[in-house]
């Protein structure tokens, strides 16, 4: 098993090793990743989504993790989705999540249609993790007029499809046209990553 960093995870290929691996860093990833590199997409996209809710409650937070953007929404009606128990463990330690779901958003999901008025998600939608398989589930378990604000990583979005699968949704009448926003990632890092940019998609399922 890889050592649990930032290089590693980009690198991770399956769905049991990417639960070994974050079952390995669950208990340390709020410090040695969140806070040592300084982690601004959480709280980019808590923000981001306060700014455009309109009750848009509850929330499904996709791709939970350790529970950093539950953190940033106290609050606010939420539920934490990841593929890892053992990082939902620590997410649910922090008493900020309404449910705790552990699933693969690469197959059909154990929730009720339209459960869900709004989605949020950092982190996901990058090297070694997920692609736009996910969104026909997202679209179903999101009620109409739901607000979706996650992160992308800006090569991922072009290599793994999520530009031609999200203009498919758009075209088709099923979302808004996205809202995109610039951020940089880390405030600390200082190596090979310090200096990479994000994105934030912001749209509303129709």
């Amino acid at each position: 098993m890889p050592k649990p960093d930032l290089d590693s995870a980009y690198e991770l290929g399956g769905k049991e090793e990417t639960r070994e691996f974050y079952k390995e860093w669950a208990d340390s990833y709020d410090q040695t990743f969140a806070e040592d590199r300084g982690y601004r997409s959480p709280g980019e996209v808590a923000r981001r989504f306060l700014a455009s809710a309109k009750g848009n409650e509850p929330v499904l937070d996709v791709g939970a993790g350790t529970g950093l953007i539950g953190e940033a929404m106290a609050g606010v009606q939420i539920d934490a989705l990841d593929l890892s128990p053992d990082m939902l463990a620590v997410a649910g330690r922090k008493g900020v999540y309404r449910n705790l779901i552990t699933a693969d958003l690469t197959g059909p999901l154990d929730i009720e249609t339209a459960s869900y008025g709004g989605i949020v998600s950092s982190g996901t939608f990058t090297h070694g993790h997920v692609g736009p398989v996910c969104l026909p589930e997202l679209m179903r378990i999101a009620r109409p007029g739901a607000l979706f604000v996650c992160t992308v990583i800006p090569e991922v979005y072009d290599s793994a499809g999520f530009g031609s699968a999200l203009a498919q949704l758009v075209a088709n009448g099923q979302i808004t046209p996205i809202r995109f926003h610039d951020f940089r990632i880390y405030d600390k890092a200082d190596d090979a990553h310090g200096d990479e940019h994000g994105l934030i998609m912001e749209f509303h399922r129709l």
